[in-house]
């Protein structure tokens, strides 16, 4: 026997509620269906052989919400699975946030050890430098060759029992600018005890006579020392217009560039303008006209040779004024 539908239920108004869906009834097999719908109006479906299920619809006719029942799926999430992933995501959130901040401790402990390791350090290493435990005892002096060690040593006595940081430089300076012959100087620190002044002595060109008596002079024109008789064994220097002169200077500039194998035979050096420098060797009384102070170092090579193949023995005059040949007479 085939199924009917039940007829269309009628609309209810707007203003009252909806009323509820008829659920389908199913007929057991085999009972009479003499009648179509049972007592209460339900449409019944019968069947001698099999049932159908008939699924009513809603009043817009839509198809109904499916019952909770539909959500018990494998594949389908629920409530308690949601709540599960919350608590796992709040528990791994508290983990980092654990992580993290013992990882910043760490960092602002390891930085607040290392700082306070350099400060005790360096309070250290001033406090022991500034103890007497590194109390100046000895000065040396070296690099001297005709100012004598001692002289200076004696000079720079105040300087002892001070702790090695706290030496007076500008004391010191004071003092060895008493010595003439001091051109430059350096200081080097010789824990825990100990101080050695380097000095550069001036290098004396010749001797002038001055004033006050016979006065040795370096290329600077610094008076190292007068005496009222010239010294032996130091050139005697002519320069017109005195130490501040440009015949000075000239004269200067030529017996630095010497060697020294020249500069020692060299017993007078004359000069009125800066083009015009004569030099004297000893013995022999060979004049050397130097001429201008262009090219010195050139002429000062020149001479050099000439002198080896021509010993001043054998010459008068070299005149080197021209670095293209040297003059022999």
């Amino acid at each position: 026997m085939s199924a009917r539908r039940p007829s269309p239920l009628p609309q209810a108004p707007a203003s009252e509620p909806p009323a509820e869906v008829a659920q389908p009834v199913l007929a057991a097999p085999g009972h009479a269906a003499a009648d179509d719908a049972s007592a209460d109006g339900t449409p019944v479906v019968t069947d001698d052989h099999d049932t159908d299920v008939i699924i009513p619809l809603s009043r817009d006719g839509q198809k109904p919400p499916a019952s909770p029942e539909a959500n018990t799926g494998e594949g389908d999430i629920g409530v308690a699975d949601v709540w599960r992933a919350a608590r796992a995501r709040r528990k791994a959130l508290r983990r980092e946030v654990r992580r993290f901040t013992a990882r910043s401790r760490r960092r602002r402990l390891t930085w607040i050890v290392a700082g306070a390791t350099l400060v005790a350090l360096v309070v250290a290493t001033v406090s022991i430098a500034y103890s007497p435990l590194f109390a100046l005892e000895k000065i040396t002096v070296v690099g001297t060759e005709s100012l004598p060690a001692e002289s200076v040593e004696a000079a720079l006595a105040g300087q002892l029992g001070a702790p090695l940081p706290l030496i007076d430089e500008s004391a010191i300076k004071q003092a060895l600018i008493a010595f003439p012959l001091v051109e430059s100087y350096t200081l080097e620190a010789r824990p825990p005890h100990d101080l050695v002044v380097r000095i550069v002595e001036r290098t004396p060109i010749g001797v002038m006579e001055t004033p006050g008596g016979w006065s040795v002079v370096d290329a600077a024109g610094v008076v190292l020392s007068t005496t009222q008789d010239a010294p032996e064994g130091m050139p005697l220097i002519e320069a017109q217009g005195g130490l501040d002169s440009v015949a000075f200077e000239s004269i200067a500039l030529v017996m630095r560039a010497l060697p020294e194998s020249i500069r020692v035979q060299v017993t007078s050096v004359s000069a009125t303008t800066r083009d015009d420098v004569t030099l004297r060797l000893g013995g022999t009384e060979t004049e050397v006209l130097w001429g201008s102070v262009e090219e010195t170092p050139q002429k000062a090579l020149n001479l050099e040779t000439a002198m080896k193949a021509n010993p001043p023995s054998n010459v008068s005059v070299y005149d080197v004024s021209s670095t293209t040949a040297v003059v022999i007479r």
